[in-house]
Parts: C-alpha cells; structure tokens; sequence
C-alpha cells in the first residue's frame, strides 16, 4: 500500500530523529536525508508529499554553511524550514508541523506496521528473486524480526547462520538453537567460534578496534558458511536506524561505530539486505509483534551487536569474560523476580579492566568490580535511570559477591543520555 511520506533534509540539527518519529506518531511516514540530495532523487519518490529543512547547531561541514539545492525551494512539492528562518521558503515552529504535515501537504495518517510489512515483503521479494539470503541471527530481537520478516517474504530462501563467538549471554545459543530450529522450523546452522573469535581479540583494548574486528569476522565467518551452499548473494543484518546515526552523518559527529555499520570488510562478496534499517527500537518491536513473535522474543533485552565484547571493557580476558556472563545472569534473574522484566527498557552488567582492594575470608582481595547499568528509553537515543528498590540491589550484590569468582565490589551507573551512552563501548 502506497503511504504518504515526509522528507525531512538534515540541515545540521540534532533532533533529526526525534522529529521523524513526531512524524510517524501522527500516522504520517517519514525519513530522514543529507541537505545535499538533488531534487531529482526526491521526486524519483512520488510518495513524498512535502520536505522540512531541520537546520541546527551543526549546520557548517568543511567550513562552510550547508543550504540544500536552489531548486529544492522553488519546486513543486510543499517546503517549510523548522526554526531555521529562510528567505527561500516559509518557516515553522515544532507545533506547527502537523497543520503542515496534514493541511499543507495533505497527507493521509495510513503509516502502521501492517503496511510497512506489506511494502517490505513487497520490497525483498523484488531485491532477491529466487535467491539465497545468508542472515546473521544472535537471538536478539532485531535479527529475530528481520528473520521473521524474511520467512514472511522468502521463506526457504532464507538460511540462518548462528555464531557462537564466546560473547553471548548465559543459555543464549541454546535458546536460539530450541526456538528457531525446533520451533519456527528455520533452516539454521550453528557455527562454534569461540576460539576463533576470543584469539583475534587477545591483547585488543581499544573499544572501536574490537567491533571492527568483531565486525570483520563475522562477515568471513558468514562467507565460509555460504561457500558451503549454493546460490547466496545476500547478507540480511538487523541493521537499525539508531546504530546508522550513532555511527557518523553528514553533519553529525560519529558516537560510535556499529559492527554492522562501521566494521565491514571493504571486499564485502554479499549484497546487504537491512529491511529494518530505517525503523527505531520500539518499531522493530511493534514489527514483531505484527508478524507475531512470541512477546518473549519480542521484548527481549536489547543486546549489542559485539555481545560481551564491549562490556567486558578494555582487553578481553576468558575468565574477567566468563564473570560478566555470570553476573549479567544473576541480575536478569532477580530483576525477572522483582517485576521488573518488561518495565525496564535495557539492564546489564559490565567489568572495567581494573581492580580494587577488597576483604573476603577475612585477608586482603585484588578483584574485579562489577558495574550495574539500568535504563529507560523509546527510541535508544536518550535515555534515564531507573531506580528500583534499594533491597533489590542488595540482593544482587550479595549474590554476585558471593557467586561470581573474582569480584569483590558492586557498582550502579547512574548517568543519563547524555552524557552517557547505553553500553560503555
């Protein structure tokens, strides 16, 4: 179904993705592109129905202001600059941009997930053909929806490859292995590589240098499966909007590379096949839960690319490795006991590479401190700290003290984001 849509031209804002989403909150489509697309690629889409200039604080690139094209202004289709006042076009304020979106334009609110489905199934069929897709599935919620998406679409056509690199949280690759093999019937392959993957990452501290690597081997781990069969031209990633803009733009400072975005090999043999690339966190939920995904699946904690690897900070030791594992499982399992699985967006723990003086049986300890992160978000482009119950936190420090070897203090992040972001790396 064809869906009206809003361009917004980032014009050195930072609140780019906020107004889109403002956008599809209305029912309205909308996507975000750089200030210097031509007007010929925007009309190549004849669903846009007006364009917003965002300008903002980042609005000079190699020294000069950036303006989008002369003939962007004088063309046929609704312009509006937001608080950027221009003499080439009317301005608006935040608030008026649904008499914009709905009077001016005259958009019809026809944006849900429902259709979204319908185009993207529409979309992938035409970009594979009878093709093979190769898709990276960690069990996590974006892969898990790209998967369901693509059996929706393709489905034989669909291979599943599951890496077990020695970074994934307690039980993972079993349940991933029980519920997409077992119960969703998917072809899947498990590939063991923890060796392969914690060798390449000895010694590595640098956190970019380890998603990159992360990254890279994952793609060659993916093309030595795909040389085992025939026919695999595609790689399908759970590639979302937050990790293209935490990852560098035009007019935005780079915050961190994604592996899916930053770490691939320039020698790519795989043509990328990213359905979700454009949708925020709580949309990919929405999107599973339309393609009904069990909620277990669906409200999963939202996990890194990198898995462990950018929460065991600093150079990847097997044993610091194995205590992140163990206590991320214990504070799971007493949040899940206190109620508070599915009212808290992301909670995880974290081990720094230093150590502090501690006391256990009564003489001297040199151990690990263990770093509890809890957050509240929408779209994992800001985010809060939750605060629950002081005697919860007591309870899990008590058992990771006592349970994880090697750890002797029990620490809580309390920063927002900003300044902080989710994951430390």
């Amino acid at each position: 179904m064809k869906q009206d849509m809003i361009a917004i031209l980032d014009l050195g804002s930072e609140n780019n993705s906020a107004l889109a989403r403002a956008i599809r909150d209305m029912g309205v489509y909308s996507e975000i592109y750089p200030h210097d697309i031509t007007l010929a690629s925007l009309k190549s889409n004849p669903s846009i129905k007006g364009v917003i200039l965002n300008g903002g604080p980042n609005n000079v690139v190699d020294g000069k202001k950036i303006d989008v094209a002369d003939e962007i202004y004088s063309c046929d289709i609704p312009v509006v600059a937001i608080d950027h006042p221009a003499a080439k076009c009317p301005s608006v304020k935040e608030d008026e941009v649904k008499e914009f979106v709905f009077g001016t334009c005259g958009c019809e609110a026809n944006w849900n997930m429902e259709n979204f489905i319908a185009d993207q199934v529409e979309l992938l069929r035409k970009q594979i053909g009878d093709k093979k897709v190769l898709l990276a599935l960690s069990g996590g919620v974006d892969s898990s929806v790209v998967a369901a998406l693509l059996i929706k679409a393709i489905g034989k056509q669909l291979v599943c490859v599951h890496v077990n690199h020695g970074l994934l949280r307690k039980g993972e690759p079993e349940q991933v292995i029980k519920v997409f093999r077992e119960e969703l019937g998917a072809t899947l392959i498990y590939s063991d590589s923890v060796d392969r993957f914690l060798d390449k990452l000895a010694n590595v501290a640098d956190p970019e240098a380890k998603r990159k690597i992360i990254g890279a081997e994952f793609i060659r781990v993916f093309e030595e499966e795909a040389r085992k069969l025939d026919g695999i031209d595609f790689l399908a990633q759970g590639t979302i909007y937050p990790d293209i803009v935490e990852s560098g733009t035009k007019t935005n400072k780079i915050v961190k590379s994604h592996h899916n975005v930053g770490g691939l090999p320039d020698d790519l043999k795989f043509e990328l096949v990213e359905p979700l690339k454009y949708l925020f966190k709580d949309e990919v939920r929405a999107c599973g839960k339309a393609l009904g995904l069990p909620d277990d699946m669906v409200y999963r904690q939202p996990f890194p690319g990198p898995g462990l690897g950018v929460r065991c900070l600093g150079a990847i030791t097997r044993d610091r490795l194995e205590a992140v594992r163990e206590s991320d499982a214990i504070l799971r399992e007493e949040f899940a006991k206190a109620g508070l699985q599915g009212k808290v967006w992301q909670y995880f723990t974290l081990i720094p590479d230093i150590k502090s003086v501690g006391v256990r049986n009564n003489a001297r300890s040199w151990e690990w401190p263990v770093i509890i992160r809890a957050v509240n978000t929408i779209d994992a482009m800001t985010a809060t700290i939750e605060h629950p119950d002081w005697a919860v936190f007591d309870k899990i420090t008590k058992r990771i003290i006592e349970e994880v070897p090697g750890v002797n203090r029990v620490c809580y992040d309390m920063t927002p984001k900003p300044t902080g972001t989710i994951e430390w790396e």
